[in-house]
Parts: structure tokens; sequence; C-alpha cells
């Protein structure tokens, strides 16, 4: 899969409305997740560019929606990271107001790629996320960031805490976790067949 840059947005006046030959808008997956999950690390290795999402050593160096390109068949949207970022509540705020807009009006979003750090513990606003995704029925993948901050043996118990702190606050994930690491590549070729097989179905589901 090739991916290239669209635009940057954040209002929805701005988002921009890509369409097939025949007229029919693209469907969209959004990647979401708190600032220092590893988003922008993770969309630079899944899609092979190292300059397609900004890294910073400063978690929330993401600031508005941005729009790409897969393969000109579907749009990924990267949005802002939340939690951690060192940045103005004002801000913040505004973030939150349009990327709620954004997640919950866009008739086109087909899936939600959420990034978690499997050291960790989901937050109170990853489970707040958890619930209005459910609320709002939004399909999730769950993907576990950085697992080679920790021992193979490990993981399943970290993977175990992480889902059974999600069942105790009623969140059911449809599908396993998808664990990735992008200093070896596991999980890399998951997540493409991934969004390969979900794009296929989405094509095949609607008119």
């Amino acid at each position: 899969m090739k991916a290239h840059f669209i635009k940057s947005a954040l209002k929805d006046v701005d988002w921009p409305e890509l369409k097939d030959p025949n007229g029919k808008h693209l469907h969209e997956v959004a990647v979401v997740g708190r600032s220092n999950a590893g988003k922008s690390s993770l969309l630079n290795h899944v899609f092979q560019h190292k300059r397609l999402a900004k890294v910073s050593s400063r978690p929330g160096k993401t600031q508005l929606l941005n729009f790409f390109s897969i393969d000109d068949a579907f749009v990924l949207v990267d949005c802002p990271g939340y939690g951690f970022a060192k940045v103005p509540k004002k801000l913040q705020r505004e973030w939150g107001q349009w990327v709620e807009e954004y997640l919950t009006t866009r008739p086109q979003l087909s899936l939600i790629l959420f990034l978690l750090d499997i050291r960790r513990k989901p937050s109170e606003e990853d489970l707040m996320f958890f619930q209005w995704a459910k609320h709002h029925q939004k399909p999730i993948q769950l993907i576990l960031t950085k697992i080679d901050k920790i021992k193979v043996r490990e993981r399943k118990k970290h993977v175990s805490t992480i889902l059974k702190v999600l069942e105790d606050e009623d969140i059911h994930i449809d599908s396993r976790p998808l664990l990735y690491t992008v200093k070896s590549s596991e999980g890399r070729t998951l997540l493409l067949k991934k969004l390969e097989s979900h794009h296929k179905e989405w094509h095949d589901s609607t008119p």
C-alpha cells in the first residue's frame, strides 16, 4: 500500500471529499490514541514513508486532522493525540470538539484504529473514548504498540490486563488486539492485511 498526504484540516468546512470514478465517497479509516502512543511512528512504518507523519520527541505534534490517500482507494485520517500533549487546554478542547465532530458525523468513516501502549493500562480518557465509540456503534481495531519494550513471555499478561480493564467497563472489542512494533516490523503485515480486507468488505457491501 502506498500513501500520500492530501491535506491538514480541523473544521468540517475544510475536510476533503474524495470520491472514486463512479462518484462514491472513498471510505475513511481514523487513527486515534494518546499523544505518546506512537501513532506517527506506526504510520510512517506501516506505509514505509519516513516523513508521512511528523514524529517529535514532544508528544502532541499533530494538531490537525491529517488526511492521507491510500492507493487512491481509501483515506486514512490521523487524529490529534490526547492526554499527554503539553499544549494549552483551550487548544486541546478545540481539538476534542472537532475530532468528535469528525468521528460522529463523517458518514464515510468505516473503521477506527485505536492505539494503546501495551505497557500501560487504559487511562480514564481511553475508557471514555471506548465508551463513546460503543455508544455510537463505531467499529474499532485495537492496536497495542511498543511491544518491543516488554519481554515476549510477558505479552500475554499485558494483553490480558488491558482486556480485563475494558471488560470491567463493559467494553467488548470485536476483534483480538493487533500487536505492533516498529523495531522489528512485527504486526505490519497483519495490519496491512486488516486494512486490505476491511477495504474489500466496505467496497463489496456499499452500493
